[in-house]
Order: C-alpha cells, then structure tokens, then sequence
C-alpha cells in the first residue's frame, strides 16, 4: 500500500483531523504517500470565468495545507489536492491517475444523537469503491497491529489481489490473524473450501454458527481483543443486509477498533 487517500470534510473538524493524524502514523509505517483531498464547489462554467475557478481552487488547496500545517507529518510525504466534483465521482477518476491502494474513513461521532455508524456519504464510497477502506473511529489514536479477526462467510476468493492489503498489514506490524467463519443459514458446503493465500496468513481458524455474519462477529469481538478487525465486501457477505441502505445503523453494527474492508471477494 503505497497511496492512501484520506478524504477531508466528511465529519468534524476535530475528527477530521484525528483521522489524518491516524493515516500519516499509519502510513509511516508502510512507507506510504497520502493524498489529502477535499472537495470544494465550482462556478458554473456559463456563468463564470476560468481564473475564478482556478482561484477557488488554490484557496481550497491552501485550506487543506493548514490543516496539514497542524499535525505531525512525521516525515511522511502528503499531497493536498482539491477534488473539483462531487466526492463519489472524483475518487473513482482520482484513482486512475495515482493509483490509490487504500482509503481512510471515519465512523460518525459517538454521541447518542447521532444513530449511524456510516453516514450516507462514507457507506456509499465503502459499498461503491472497489479500494479497500479502512473505516477509524472517532478521535481513534493509532497502536501498532498485533492482532487481526478477519470474519468470513466463505473461503473461497475469486478475485486476485484482494488479500494484498491484509498481508502487508500483516508483515508490516509482523501481526498474528484469527480467522473467524460463520456459518448462516446459507452456508454452502463449497464456501468450506479456503483459498491458498488466504489459509497461508491465517495463524489460527474457529467457526461458529450465527444468523448473520455481523452477528458472528459482535459475539467473538470480545473473546478476541484484534486491534484490527477484517472483512470482504462480498455480495453476499459482512454488509449485504447492512447496506441495502448506503448508511449503517450503530443499532445494527458499531466498532471500538479499526475495519478494513477488503475488495469483493466474488
């Protein structure tokens, strides 16, 4: 994971900024770039002249270098860069030119005002990106990966690279994985069959029975301790039921740990 793309204006300046501190710790680690971008609104082309735009642009690009200016870069290369659409439509097109291997979200605030997890605008880019996303709570402060729960459905992986996240994960913070199937009512006998990859970083297996998989996870959250916890975007799988909508309820699902969605798997 060279390229970490963090997403600014999502929530709370405070959280926001958590959140960036978290990436630029997190990619000091890896070794990586983060890009830094937000999204600021252009005149109509009709209706304006180009150095309008083009001045709204540096203003935009200089907001996001102070906020930059805030926090402890740490020697790590950031990039500020303005996204001149809305965030949906830009990261897509942003992905092609640099090549993004990760993006960083942030929960929704804690407070019992508030009832998502996911808010519409992050659940759409974790249910419609195919990067993978790691999803931070609110002011979570970075700690060194030791442990990993990735929670399964089915071991069978189809799509190449999609574990290349998790591996360097795991080699980077030299981490132990668990990996957790739950069996639904659904389970089928070929979803016993595990991956190459997959059975080769696993350093402990344990199944168990749920109605959902999110059900499965909540019960062995505790028994576990992760500092990480792992998932696949499947079409049938963590978040099926969760995202028929774009937002995530903290009725129906909430994290005190860091979740890396990985890209579907099938």
């Amino acid at each position: 994971m060279k390229n970490i793309l963090v997403p600014l204006g999502l929530s709370e300046h405070s959280v926001s900024i958590a959140r960036l501190q978290y990436a630029i710790d997190f990619a000091k680690e890896l070794n990586a770039t983060v890009y830094v971008v937000e999204v600021f609104k252009e005149l109509p082309r009709s209706g304006s002249l180009p150095s309008v735009n083009k001045a709204l642009k540096e203003i935009k690009a200089s907001t996001i270098e102070e906020e930059i200016a805030k926090i402890d870069k740490k020697g790590v290369d950031i990039i500020a860069l303005p996204l001149e659409e809305e965030i949906l439509e830009a990261i897509p097109k942003f992905n092609l030119q640099h090549a993004i291997d990760l993006i960083i979200l942030g929960a929704e605030i804690s407070d019992i005002k508030v009832p998502y997890f996911l808010g519409e605008i992050t659940g759409s880019l974790v249910k419609k990106t195919e990067i993978p996303v790691l999803i931070i709570p609110e002011m979570y402060t970075f700690q060194p990966i030791n442990n990993v729960l990735m929670a399964i459905k089915s071991g069978i992986i189809n799509k190449n690279n999609a574990l290349i996240p998790i591996k360097e994960v795991l080699d980077t913070f030299n981490a132990k994985m668990k990996l957790l199937q739950v069996k639904t009512a659904g389970f089928l006998p070929e979803d016993s069959e595990f991956h190459n990859d997959l059975g080769e970083i696993v350093s402990s297996y344990k199944s168990s029975e749920n109605a959902t998989l999110f059900q499965g996870v909540l019960e062995h959250l505790n028994e576990n301790y992760p500092d990480l916890l792992c998932v696949f975007r499947r079409k049938r799988g963590f978040f099926s039921k969760l995202w028929e909508e774009n937002t995530v309820l903290k009725k129906d699902f909430d994290s005190r740990i860091p979740l890396l969605v990985l890209r579907g798997a099938d």
